[in-house]
């Protein structure tokens, strides 16, 4: 589990007075991913027209190049606003297999200070059931602290 007051206190470090969406993404993805060897994929798929998702910056091996809202847990994530805590990718209806090694998701959505869905956070691990409630928490505010400021 990362130490994730120290966690949160680097990212604002790193991106205090950044404004640039994928600068801002770039910088997270790299410091949540090298933070846990349970995340093996780590990346952001961002809103670029109404109903679809594209990558964004990642880290680990290729990821899906876009998702519709209407598919998979990301999808689930943008069209919900709802973390989506996966313990078995293949019990979720429609999971969409980017990398087949992937067990377990943990899928935030990531919101703008108008409280709209911007992207979804996505992280993969092939552990089953690796995620918990406290991982999604202490993420989704340190989303909420890079992104609605």
């Amino acid at each position: 589990m990362p130490d994730y007051a120290t966690l949160a206190k680097t990212i604002a470090s790193l991106t205090e007075g950044e404004t640039d969406t994928v600068a801002l993404m770039a910088t997270v993805v790299c410091e949540v991913h090298h933070s846990d060897d349970r995340f093996d994929w780590t990346g952001f798929y961002r809103v670029t027209d109404p109903g679809l998702l594209k990558i964004g910056p990642y880290q680990g091996g290729h990821g899906c190049l876009q998702i519709p809202f209407s598919r998979g847990v990301c999808g689930a994530a943008a069209r919900t606003g709802q973390v989506q805590l996966v313990a078995d990718v293949d019990a979720f209806e429609g999971h969409i297999a980017c990398a087949s090694s992937t067990r377990s998701e943990l899928v935030l959505p990531v919101f703008n200070r108008a409280g709209d869905v911007i992207a979804v956070f996505d992280l993969d691990s092939d552990q089953p059931d690796a995620f918990t409630q406290q991982d999604a928490d202490a993420l989704t505010a340190i989303l909420g602290d890079v992104f609605r400021h």
